[in-house]
């Protein structure tokens, strides 16, 4: 099987987030030290780079841009923005990937119309690390209720195996 097999289909697609992470060898799950977020714009030719503690992911953006502008066959231009929110720590790069794509899916990308250009910086743009982990605690609890509430019962009837889904 090749690569690209494994890929999904970007045909149609505008916009891809790739949260990016700093460890140089895909057979260690676990490993790397640091995560930043390239939302790249296919339709633009241009892939944003939002780094909550600079350069650090910097090269390894630059790096999967590259790639993905081969895989697209188009040519994409990087742009490393110098206005991220910046983390006070060396624990939040997660927190502030997931919050930085919520912001840019939800408050930019959904809520402009088709025929406008949206500005993709963040500057002015605060993050609370701390009611930003509160809050994606809530999301998990919520699809943890959801499933649960969903989730399929096995009984025997008469012998019978029934599975039950409520």
């Amino acid at each position: 099987m090749r690569r690209q097999d494994a890929l999904p289909d970007f045909t149609g697609v505008t916009h891809i987030f790739l949260p990016i992470n700093d460890c140089h060898s895909v057979t260690v799950a676990e490993g790397g030290t640091h995560w930043s977020l390239l939302l790249v714009s296919v339709i633009d030719g241009v892939a944003f780079h939002y780094d909550s503690l600079p350069p650090g992911n910097q090269n390894e953006a630059y790096h999967v841009t590259q790639k993905l502008s081969r895989l697209l066959n188009k040519p994409l231009r990087f742009i490393p923005l110098d206005d991220s929110p910046q983390q006070e720590n060396l624990s939040d790069c997660g927190v502030f990937v997931c919050l930085n794509m919520r912001h840019l899916l939800l408050k930019r990308l959904l809520m402009v119309r088709t025929d406008k250009k949206v500005s993709m910086s963040m500057g002015g743009q605060r993050i609370d690390a701390r009611e930003g982990r509160k809050q994606m605690l809530r999301i998990i609890d919520e699809f943890r209720r959801e499933g649960e509430r969903r989730r399929s019962y096995v009984y025997s009837n008469n012998g019978q195996i029934c599975l039950l889904l409520s």
